[in-house]
């Protein structure tokens, strides 16, 4: 490290459990950030304050007035760009010396699986079951760490699948891809702006502790968060052994 990023980082660097060591490791690490919306926002922000030296943010979406709301990586300005160049723009504006690269596309399962073998940690930051199962797929094919998060009207749930621990589950495990759960948007079923703050930012927590090797993840549980009486829940995940996404790499 250079003595502007000492000082930059210096926070972090005076953590026993970061220091430089740690440090090294984010700026040396690869997120893949699946979605650019509510959840990708503080999520990225931090990343990229953090000092995770690679950030791809994948977003087919342009911002719009709705969305700035919640998505705090978006302004008025830039109301209509694509999602993933506003955010690198916020990105970079706040960290000019990460590597930022802006992909507008629905990635698809070979892409998300490109994509995931590319990256240190995964971000889920997507809106939907089809995506977050995508994306679990070529996490646990290219045993890459997932950080899987979601926000609906007052209620937030947060979790890691980590797949190069033995036994852990994955998302299918806890949401099985056969079963029927019905989409919730947002656009109709609203949701409290904070929320999505303070789950993407659990989101970018976890990813930097796993990226640096500290702390105890949340591989194996659930946090599922009331925010009307702001009470958090944990719940055990356990691995299914008849998984049919992550029984077969177990």
């Amino acid at each position: 490290m250079n003595d502007t990023q000492l000082l930059r980082y210096s926070r972090h660097i005076l953590l026993d459990e970061i220091g430089i060591e740690g440090q090294e490791k984010l700026l040396q690490a690869h997120a893949v950030i699946i979605g650019a919306g509510g959840l990708g926002s503080p999520a990225a922000l931090y990343l990229a304050s953090g000092g995770v030296g690679r950030i791809t943010l994948v977003d087919d979406d342009a911002v719009d007035l709705t969305n700035l709301q919640r998505q705090v990586m978006h302004t008025s300005a830039r109301i209509g760009q694509p999602k993933a160049e506003s955010g690198r723009a916020a990105l970079l504006a706040i960290n000019p010396e990460i590597e930022v690269t802006a992909l507008r596309e629905r990635a698809g399962p070979g892409r998300l699986l490109e994509l995931a073998r590319s990256a240190t940690v995964v971000l889920d930051c997507s809106d939907n079951f089809a995506t977050r199962h995508a994306v679990n797929r070529a996490c646990v094919a290219a045993g890459v760490p997932l950080v899987s998060g979601a926000v609906i009207r007052f209620d937030g749930q947060l979790s890691v699948f980590d797949p190069r621990r033995p036994g852990a589950p994955c998302y299918a495990c806890l949401f099985p891809e056969d079963s029927r759960y019905e989409d919730v948007a947002c656009s109709t079923m609203g949701v409290f702006a904070p929320l999505v703050g303070v789950v993407g930012a659990m989101q970018a927590a976890e990813a930097m502790k796993l990226v640096a090797g500290i702390g105890q993840p949340l591989a194996g549980r659930l946090l599922l968060l009331d925010g009307r009486g702001m009470e958090w829940t944990s719940i055990g995940v356990a691995h299914d052994p008849n998984c049919p996404v992550c029984s077969t790499h177990a």
